[in-house]
């Protein structure tokens, strides 16, 4: 394994500047969703630097930042309530088995699962999220009230500052991210007129020691497995979720492919250090992520300063980072949503069929109201199965004729399956069929046990009418399934050659 992926050459000045943009952009969202949580704020931030570090190295996906992420610590919130911040570092650590398991045995393909709809909703109810957590930034220090006057008109000014800076430099000069030039250029506008404006010292103190080890103080027993395990269960599953959906935004913008069951396993180990080092876990963030991508960066190199540079600033950098002008993160930010939108959506939306319109809202209105990222795919995924079936089903067809020895033959087209069985049992005419019946399976496939059952009870029916029901050219997959069920089952089958169809291997 190539730690650092030199299978190409790797562009150090993009690299290193992406990482500093990253690092700056992380520790305001890390540290805010520590204080949500009720968590201490270096928590987010060891968080931020364990998940960056581990996942950077060793992930599947160079050019992905990991981070201390607010889907997986909205998870835990509950947790923290009713038991203390003990049983989250536990259920954390938990967690973290749960994802290794996971990617040992490659269970992070199903994310081919997840239909181009989904994805899109997902995608644009994310930027929505991301666009509308910035403005709890235009509220005072505490948070109970908005700004005002002359302080709103400041942190206004500052931000649009910032996006102008982001949109006008690409036009000049590629060579430094625009984001870090507008992070530096309203930081040193807000030093150099005095301004007064909130900073990150106003969220929280970023000043610290390094992670120290630390053994999640709480009773190794049943009851305790009972209490952390569904957390951890619903926080890997979360953390997974927005973990492969963000690698294949990814391997979409890079033309590359990533390793899910890697990235799995990387993002486990990941957070059971956290579990053990004073951190509240994490994933895959989609907007650090962009804005690694946005600024060049394609390889391990820049995730690593990122991780680095957050473990310099709680040891050593705190005073000036502390005076970082929240303004021109939040303007960061606000771009990176602009830019995580997938407008090509509103193109093609009259394209694309009623029911993919509809789940893709859907997912995009889930994750913008219930911030619950693995519920919205879930539900998407579910909606477009369903349809997915519906639509399977209304496709097997019947063509029918009588041979010269007066043996009438169904020739099935189509799956058959749960919910096509009343479509096919609507084929058939029982009554007025000759003696002898051949239902021929050459372009169909019984695919499951309703489809046994029914094919089952067809035999059933025509031998009550005293009449012989015989099934022609099934594949081995269909003999198979037949075979299995032959306990329970009764049918007359033709022996004749293999014939392939939809889905076989030729």
């Amino acid at each position: 394994m190539n730690l650092f992926d030199f299978k190409q050459k790797i562009n150090y000045k993009n690299e290193i500047l992406a990482g500093l943009t990253v690092a700056m952009t992380m520790m305001p969202e890390s540290l805010s969703f520590a204080i949500l949580a009720g968590f201490p704020p270096l928590v987010g931030l060891y968080a931020a630097f364990i998940m960056g570090l581990v996942t950077a190295v060793f992930g599947g996906r160079p050019g992905l930042i990991s981070g201390g992420a607010g889907a997986t610590v909205i998870v835990l919130i509950a947790l923290m309530q009713s038991h203390g911040i003990e049983y989250v570092f536990a259920a954390v650590a938990l967690g973290g088995v749960i994802q290794i398991v996971i990617g040992l045995f490659k269970l992070a393909k199903f994310i081919r699962l997840v239909p181009q709809p989904v994805m899109y909703g997902f995608v644009n109810g994310l930027a929505v999220v991301i666009f509308m957590s910035q403005l709890n930034q235009f509220k005072v220090a505490d948070g109970t009230s908005w700004l005002s006057g002359q302080p709103l008109l400041i942190m206004l000014s500052l931000v649009a500052l910032t996006i102008l800076i982001v949109l006008i430099v690409p036009r000049f000069t590629k060579a430094i991210p625009a984001s870090l030039v507008a992070i530096i250029v309203v930081f040193a506008v807000v030093l150099g007129f005095g301004i007064d404006t909130k900073t990150v010292n106003d969220i929280a103190s970023v000043a610290g020691g390094f992670p120290p080890f630390h053994v999640p103080e709480i009773p190794f027993n049943v009851d305790t497995l009972l209490i952390i395990a569904p957390y951890a269960m619903v926080m890997a599953a979360v953390g997974l979720t927005e973990g492969l959906l963000t690698l294949n935004l990814v391997d979409e913008i890079t033309g590359t492919k990533g390793n899910g069951n890697r990235e799995s396993m990387a993002q486990g180990a990941a957070n059971m250090l956290n579990g053990f080092f004073f951190g509240m876990g994490g994933c895959p963030m989609i907007a650090q992520t962009l804005v690694n991508l946005s600024a060049g960066a394609r390889a391990r190199l820049s995730g690593i300063i990122a991780s680095f540079t957050i473990l310099c600033v709680i040891l050593f950098g705190a005073p000036v980072i502390g005076r970082l002008p929240m303004a021109a993160l939040t303007g960061v930010m606000m771009m990176v949503a602009v830019g995580t939108f997938e407008w090509a959506s509103f193109r093609i939306i009259n394209k694309m069929p009623k029911q993919d319109i509809f789940v893709g809202i859907l997912v995009a209105i889930i994750t913008i109201f219930l911030h619950n990222l693995a519920l919205a795919v879930l539900i998407g995924v579910i909606i477009s199965a369903l349809v997915f079936a519906w639509e399977s089903a209304k496709r097997i067809r019947a063509r029918k004729y009588v041979d010269e020895s007066g043996v009438k033959h169904y020739e099935i087209y189509g799956p058959l399956f749960f919910a096509s069985v009343a479509a096919f049992n609507e084929k058939f005419d029982v009554s007025g069929d000759p003696s002898h019946v051949v239902v021929d399976f050459k372009d169909s496939r019984i695919a499951d046990m309703s489809a046994i059952e029914a094919v089952n009870k067809l035999t059933e029916r025509y031998r009550s009418a005293g009449k012989r029901l015989q099934l022609k050219h099934l594949s081995d997959d269909c003999r198979r399934l037949l075979k299995n069920a032959e306990a329970v089952i009764d049918v007359d089958l033709i022996d004749d050659p293999v014939y392939n169809v939809a889905g076989d291997k030729a």
